[in-house]
């Protein structure tokens, strides 16, 4: 072999000068992002992201349900033009992706809702922002950044949730979501022993693993504090609110009478999103909703619960094809977004994995995340045969198939 040679097989790659882009540039998947988010956040940090409920069960078998799946190509089909374009409440996306709900994220990187949102804007996908979120549903808006919707928890003050989901329509929020597995609280047991609260009472091991993390301390001394940006402090009696606690403001008596009172106040597209199992489904359409959100909350609510992909065909099944089907938990991968809507979804729902890229690089960050995941989707899409998501769901009885 000819020297000359052994130079175009042998070629270094460009100098990024960059670090952020250089960083996010060295991650190859969703999982590449967690191991440097990790490395990013202080343990107290990560592990409010990163943990599940009680023995953490379900949060194991959320990302198993997806591999018991497998796929059945079909061979020697033009897949030159794959399409991931979708469209759900008249809108049309780039992807079938959304955004997750999550609470307290500015606590993972001072952009906050405003970058995750600016990355679900350049993808045009949507983004849900949290009752629990740390920017306001009115600072939202005003960013201008694309199709928001709002998730909402069911409050004991009625009054306080009633005016929350006035101000979303009144804000220009597209859809609503009501999250429907709230009314106890779960118990984290990573975010109870490093005693995360608001305001923290940390551990000190807690806050020495802070220290040592300087430039996310000094990042989040220079932005403005940490709150609920839409609820404020509300008064709880002698319980803190706090990220592993603040279901103590929700009330377990919700009903499906509180379901019909909420489709009354909004006027737009309305998901029930929580552990929805056929028969709820059904009764759910008999009330107003339009679609289901379907999700454990990331194994953060009942551990031992259902993983969500295996809700997504008996629910198909008890509806029909009308209503929309979102579904999250566990997703780390193209494939398991192909598997879902092979199984019948409309789209699927990320949290931890924006939150990842978020933690690694903001905004730049977030949309890593999602160009990684719709890479892999496209690419398996191409490898099982098909070219759009209509002709996957049409065809996923016969593409997929459950391990032995």
């Amino acid at each position: 072999m000819r020297l000359s040679e052994i130079k175009e097989m042998i070629q270094l790659r460009p100098m990024e000068r960059d670090t952020t882009t250089r960083r996010l540039n060295s991650c190859v998947n969703i999982d590449d992002l967690r191991r440097l988010a990790q490395r990013r956040l202080p343990a107290v940090v990560f592990d409010y992201i990163e943990g599940g409920a009680d023995e953490e069960v379900t949060l194991t078998d959320n990302r198993a349900a997806y591999r018991q799946w497998q796929f059945s190509p079909q061979v020697l089909q033009d897949v030159s033009k794959p399409d991931l374009r979708t469209a759900l409440f008249g809108h049309r996306y780039d992807a079938p992706l959304a955004l997750c709900p999550t609470g307290y994220t500015r606590m993972t990187h001072p952009g906050g809702e405003l970058a995750a949102a600016a990355a679900a804007q350049k993808r045009n996908v949507p983004y849900a922002l949290s009752t629990a979120g740390t920017t306001s549903i009115e600072d939202l808006s005003a960013s201008r950044h694309g199709d928001l919707w709002f998730q909402l928890f069911v409050l004991r003050d009625r009054g306080l949730a009633r005016s929350l989901v006035e101000r979303a329509q009144a804000s220009g929020y597209g859809s609503l979501e009501v999250t429907i597995d709230t009314h106890v609280a779960g118990r984290k047991c990573r975010d109870v022993r490093n005693g995360l609260t608001v305001p923290p009472r940390l551990q000190p091991r807690a806050v020495a693993d802070i220290a040592m993390h300087v430039s996310y301390w000094s990042n989040m001394l220079r932005s403005p504090a940490l709150t609920f940006a839409n609820l404020g402090q509300p008064d709880v009696g002698d319980v803190r609110v706090s990220p592993a606690n603040m279901a103590n403001i929700f009330d377990p008596g919700v009903t499906w009478d509180d379901i019909a009172q909420v489709r009354s106040w909004w006027r737009g597209p309305l998901l029930l999103k929580g552990p929805v199992g056929p028969r709820d489904a059904k009764r759910a359409i008999s009330v107003g909703v339009d679609g289901f959100h379907l999700s454990n909350h990331g194994s953060r609510q009942l551990d031992r619960c259902i993983p969500a992909l295996d809700l997504v065909l008996p629910v198909r099944e008890a509806v029909g094809g009308g209503p929309a089907i979102i579904v999250d938990s566990g997703i780390r991968h193209g494939a398991d977004i192909a598997v879902a809507l092979g199984l019948g979804a409309n789209m699927c729902a990320i949290g931890r994995p924006y939150l990842y890229g978020l933690a690694v690089g903001g905004e730049q960050g977030v949309t890593r995340a999602l160009d990684l995941l719709e890479e892999e989707l496209k690419r398996t899409m191409q490898l099982v045969g098909v070219t759009s998501l209509a002709e996957l769901r049409d065809r996923g009885p016969e593409l997929l198939r459950r391990k032995p």
